[in-house]
């Protein structure tokens, strides 16, 4: 049986509409079909599909972390200038 609830919840766009390389949408990090389906979705498979971006947002910045992680060291390693008395 579905909860009953006092507020609707709002549609998670963003304005960008832009997909990356897996079909998610760069702004709200939803598939296509949870796009075009979102005004048709009870309330349990919004909230599920809200789910669903979290942890693709958080796996996303967690792989951009891990990119910064390696690049830094380099970035900073190309622009350290050694042995110079100024």
């Amino acid at each position: 049986m579905e909860q009953l609830e006092f507020f609707e919840i709002p549609n998670p766009c963003r304005g960008v509409c832009e997909s990356n390389h897996r079909g998610y949408c760069k702004g709200c990090m939803r598939s296509r079909n949870e796009r075009l389906l979102w005004l048709k979705m009870s309330v349990a498979q919004k909230r599920y599909v809200l789910y669903l971006c979290g942890l693709r947002r958080r796996k996303l910045n967690g792989q951009l972390q891990q990119q910064i992680q390696l690049v830094e060291p380099i970035a900073t390693a190309t622009w350290t200038q050694k042995n110079f008395d100024f």
